[in-house]
């Protein structure tokens, strides 16, 4: 059994990002924003319902406080700043979940926040702290082999490792930069074959050839415009031809 994860809930108010409802029906865990990168209070509503209905697992996908960027720009915090802003981000989902039934059980960073604590201790101490005064029951998904996940796992929070279907990845098993050519992979067929080789366990090739081992138990995928949906939906047949099945371990 193999989990895929999606970033949902992303529109706000008169703002429509993202094709969720068909996403949802692909997945087994919905990131769903909590409104500071994206997402409003009626989106992360719908959206809850939605992955309800799906019996989607439920993540907080919170971010930086950056509407106007997306989240997507880095940003210097204080720490007890971005603790409470954690706390404040999941225990928004947190009651819209219990309202429907619900509840939240792991935290994904989104964007520039991501990315920014995968390797910078100050801030990702910042965010477990966060995470464990919410709930510490919470898993934290974060980059595999990244130095976040035990950083999190020494403060005794269960993690979830992540990795991309279609992002080309370093010899050393890190994220080819996306500014960099080749960063994203653009041919289905092998994005697929990579989302194969992570749920198998198998080494995937490097942007440079090489073969390097990414241990994952998630994998993120977009479905954020058609060619991307067709993706998701190669990804789940090529498991299922393979014998995987999509959901995640309870």
């Amino acid at each position: 059994m193999f989990d895929l994860n999606s970033d949902l809930g992303e529109s706000f108010g008169s703002y429509r990002i993202g094709n969720d409802d068909a996403v949802l029906a692909l997945v087994s865990s919905a990131n769903i924003a909590t409104g500071f990168h994206a997402g409003d209070p009626l989106v992360m509503q719908k959206t809850v319902a939605m992955a309800v209905e799906k019996q989607v697992r439920i993540g907080a996908h919170i971010g930086y406080r950056d509407l106007a960027g997306f989240g997507r720009r880095a940003m210097a915090y204080e720490s007890d700043v971005l603790t409470a802003e954690t706390i404040y981000q999941i225990g928004a989902l947190q009651a819209i979940a219990r309202a429907a039934g619900a509840q939240v059980e792991y935290v994904k960073p989104h964007g520039a926040l991501y990315n920014t604590i995968a390797h910078d201790r100050t801030q990702a101490e910042a965010v477990i702290a966060g995470i464990k005064a919410a709930d510490p029951s919470l898993k934290l998904m974060g980059l595999a082999g990244a130095p976040v996940l035990t950083w999190a796992q020494e403060a005794g929070l269960e993690t979830i490792a992540e990795a991309f279907a279609d992002r080309a990845y370093t010899s050393e098993g890190t994220l080819v930069p996306r500014s960099q050519p080749g960063a994203v992979l653009h041919d289905p067929t092998a994005a697929a074959a990579q989302a194969l080789a992570f749920a198998r366990g198998e080494a995937i090739t490097a942007i440079d050839g090489s073969k390097v081992q990414v241990s994952a138990q998630s994998l993120c995928v977009h479905g954020d415009n058609p060619e991307a949906l067709e993706l998701v939906k190669q990804i789940r047949s090529t498991l299922a031809d393979n014998g995987i099945e999509v959901g995640h371990a309870h």
